[in-house]
């Protein structure tokens, strides 16, 4: 990488780092450090609450996901603005009249001590795990790409989101979360045009998602019923409600955003501006993988982006073979861009479009089998010394790989500044909103309380650290997982549905008592833990998008007859 790459990639972290510090003299109390001074703008809310979501997984994982899937992932997001919508109008005037500082506070309101607790022990213990992927997502791959040790660069990152977050709390997150997003939509931008300028003469952007289109990457909206679908509208706009309303409603690191507004008014507006802004968001970074995709049907392709992977097998006694699996993939690849501008030309001339279309896509199976056989050699390596632990998926190295091998001087360090921006982004949210439960929810109400303010303030810093330090370790473990983006969505899927359970009960159901929707909330989460397993053993067919819908759908009914069960015991024995 050119100096000046290293130059643009450590000026803009470390002006993101020296803010958030600077930020730190407007911490006057515990309330300030969880939830800033109140005072924030509609778009300064709805571009933290954007960033807050929009990770490195983000940006490295969701361009790989339609370079290898196309845009079908595009739906998950269909049910976004709907819950927006929901939650403005139900959700944000009930935190708002409570004064709370995390949205579990309101349960004790509502319900009592034991239940608030059990929810944030709930979101502490996904959010704790999810904080380690986001640490882990830039770490492995910006380790990979340029030489750098894994464990240093984990580190290295996480003692940056640590440092900043530590000292200037939720005001240094959503005011650096405002520069970074920023940034991160400049690259993504930038990147787009570079790939476009990249293309051949005579291919358009026109040509190149007509070209897609044929090859079966343009299929954003599937309207079959199919439970075992993943990605359809149907699941987008069911399960995939149910997951942003526990996400934006009752995920205190979304929440934690919003209640940091000068207004009801100005929050609502800033949750509104993500629900319209994010979709599109989405679909272009989604476009972006797809302009890579093209790019590489034009230009050589690596058979595997994951060049730690490749350096291993190289190094072993597959290396024969895999340099004999690399010769076949160059003439392979040659005969498909022959195959793909011959599909081009019968687009143009509306002729013969099926026979090129059908040429094209015989060389793309082609190059699958053949990148089969090199997860073959992985699978054999990864059996001769389990401590390898080799990744097969490589699609979260795609967009990487093209950064750092075609984009010009300057732009390539600005594109690893946008990766490592989202991810102190995210992570730094997180870690804030761990510390904000930590301490309001178990330690200032249930373990320590009478203190003064200062006591508080001192042990939120070091909460913030404590958990820093258990993300870091859990992105030690990170590399079990094969997509960083659906593994965030697993995690989150295992405890969401359980949580906006919890949260409908309260908002809507108010004459169940605490009593019953804490049983029935702890039975969900053996339910949901249940069927993921069930599914994973492959006794069951379910995707993870719908265990937020199951989770609470069951919370809500069985609390409601553990209610009238409850109320008719105590009705008995008072008779």
């Amino acid at each position: 990488m050119h100096y000046i790459d290293w130059i643009v990639l450590f000026g803009i972290l470390a002006a993101i780092v020296a803010f958030g510090m600077y930020k730190m003299r407007e911490i006057k109390n515990s309330q300030s450090y969880f939830v800033g001074n109140k005072d924030l703008k509609w778009w300064t809310i709805g571009l933290s609450v954007m960033a807050t979501q929009a990770s490195a997984i983000t940006f490295l994982s969701t361009p790989g996901q339609a370079f290898d899937d196309g845009m079908r992932f595009a739906q998950f997001y269909i049910g976004l603005p709907i819950a927006m919508v929901i939650l403005c109008i139900w959700v944000l005037p009930k935190y708002y009249r409570s004064n709370v500082v995390t949205a579990y506070e309101y349960l004790e309101d509502r319900f009592d001590l034991k239940t608030r607790a059990l929810t944030s022990i709930l979101f502490l213990i996904q959010r704790g795990l999810a904080a380690g992927l986001t640490i882990f997502a830039p770490s492995i791959i910006l380790s990979s790409i340029l030489g750098w040790n894994l464990q240093w660069t984990t580190i290295i990152i996480g003692v940056l989101v640590i440092l900043y977050t530590v000292l200037g709390g939720a005001v240094a997150v959503s005011q650096t979360q405002k520069q970074q997003m920023i940034i991160i939509l400049g690259g993504m931008i930038a990147a787009f045009f570079v790939i476009v300028y990249k293309f051949p003469p005579d291919i358009s952007v026109g040509n190149s998602l007509d070209i897609a289109g044929k090859m079966g990457k343009l299929k954003v909206i599937d309207w079959e019923w199919n439970l075992k679908e993943k990605y359809n509208v149907w699941s987008g706009i069911l399960a995939g409600t149910f997951l942003f309303l526990s996400y934006f409603g009752t995920d205190q690191s979304q929440v934690q955003r919003y209640l940091s507004g000068k207004t009801l008014t100005q929050s609502r507006l800033g949750l509104l501006f993500n629900g319209i802004f994010k979709v599109p968001m989405q679909i272009g970074i989604l476009l972006v993988g797809i302009m890579v995709f093209m790019f590489y049907q034009f230009n050589p392709a690596p058979l595997h982006f994951n060049n730690a992977n490749v350096e291993t097998i190289k190094a072993s006694s597959y290396a024969e073979e895999y340099a004999q699996l690399e010769k076949d993939h160059t003439v392979l690849l040659e005969a498909k861009t022959a195959a793909v501008y011959e599909l081009d030309q019968a687009i143009k001339s509306n002729q013969g479009i099926e026979e090129a279309q059908s040429s094209v896509l015989s060389f793309v199976q082609a190059e699958r089998d053949q990148k089969l056989l090199v997860n073959e050699i992985i699978e054999k390596l990864n059996e001769e010394d389990s401590s390898l632990k080799l990744e097969k998926e490589d699609t979260d190295y795609v967009f990487i790989t093209f950064i750092t091998q075609n984009l010009p001087t300057g732009l390539v360090g600005l594109l690893l500044a946008v990766i490592l921006a989202a991810a102190m982004s995210s992570t730094s949210a997180e870690l804030n909103a761990l510390a904000t439960c930590t301490v309001s929810d178990l330690y200032r109400r249930m373990w320590v309380k009478g203190k003064d303010d200062t006591h508080y303030l001192s042990v939120a810093k070091y909460t913030t650290a404590i958990w820093g330090v258990f993300a870091l370790f859990f992105a030690s473990y990170a590399s079990l997982f094969d997509n960083l983006i659906e593994a965030v969505n697993i995690i989150g899927s295992l405890f969401y549905g359980v949580i906006l359970g919890i949260f409908a009960v309260a908002f809507f159901f108010k004459w169940i008592k605490g009593h019953a929707i804490f049983i029935a909330a702890i039975i969900g989460e053996i339910f949901v833990m249940l069927l993921f397993y069930l599914e994973k053993i492959e006794v069951i067919d379910l995707p993870y998008l719908w265990l937020n819908a199951i989770g609470c759908l069951f919370v809500i009914g069985l609390s409601i007859i553990l209610n009238i069960i409850l109320a008719g015991k105590k009705h008995h024995k008072l008779g």
